[in-house]
């Protein structure tokens, strides 16, 4: 149990319309928040979505979340009136800690319903630094996760990472990394001092903790036991 002055949020990878196990997050109700990174549905719209998200707004209102490339665009304008979104945007989270997300992803095989060119997702990148630049810690979600990571690689070995998030950590150096996509990559790296961590899918158990620290920015991986 969390003491009444800790400060920390849940962060959760792709939910694909099984939020099942979301109750089992221990004190999800008493967070500062829940930050989703992307694919909330299933090739879904605004609908299917708000279906959804009520239902963790019901456990936890603060929610910041973004589209993956399994949602369908329309749902950002929906995340946007409810005060959700941080797709392409930044926003102060507590004192001097920024949030800031980039979610679509670049071309799959599957031609799924969001999908741009990587150069896209660095312009919206800039984008969302841009509005908290001013402050000194930083969390970025990112649906797609940067190249060369473990949070990228699949079981054959080969990594499906993003170039433009890896140069965007590497030039900012980002405090956290909270990233998703790649469903059989739950892990924990970094990438110079911003510490990269995939979930995976939710209903597999997998959240990050993230903590504010003695003015520090933490995090880990959990899982639901």
């Amino acid at each position: 149990m969390m003491s009444a002055d800790d400060k920390f949020w849940i962060g959760v990878g792709d939910l694909h319309e099984d939020i099942s196990l979301l109750n089992e997050i221990p004190d999800l109700a008493e967070a500062s928040g829940i930050i989703i990174s992307g694919d909330i549905t299933n090739r879904g719209g605004r609908r299917r979505a708000s279906q959804l998200l009520n239902t963790v707004s019901a456990i936890n209102s603060n929610i910041y979340a973004q589209i993956g490339n399994m949602d369908r665009a329309e749902i950002t304008d929906y995340l946007d009136e409810k005060g959700w979104n941080i797709h392409a945007k930044g926003k102060p989270l507590a004192e001097d800690i920024g949030i800031m997300g980039v979610g679509y992803s670049t071309p799959t095989p599957f031609r799924t319903p969001s999908e741009v060119p990587d150069a896209m997702l660095g312009q919206w990148l800039e984008m969302g630094y841009e509005q908290i630049k001013h402050l000194s810690k930083l969390i970025l979600v990112a649906h797609d996760p940067p190249f060369g990571s473990k949070a990228a690689e699949l079981p054959s070995g080969e990594n499906v990472g993003n170039k433009s998030v890896l140069e965007f950590i590497r030039h900012i150096q980002p405090d956290i990394c909270l990233t998703g996509h790649i469903h059989e990559a739950d892990s924990e790296d970094f990438i110079g001092k911003t510490k990269v961590l995939n979930p995976g899918m939710l209903c597999m158990g997998g959240y990050a903790l993230i903590q504010l620290k003695e003015g520090q920015l933490e995090a880990k991986l959990m899982y639901i036991r």
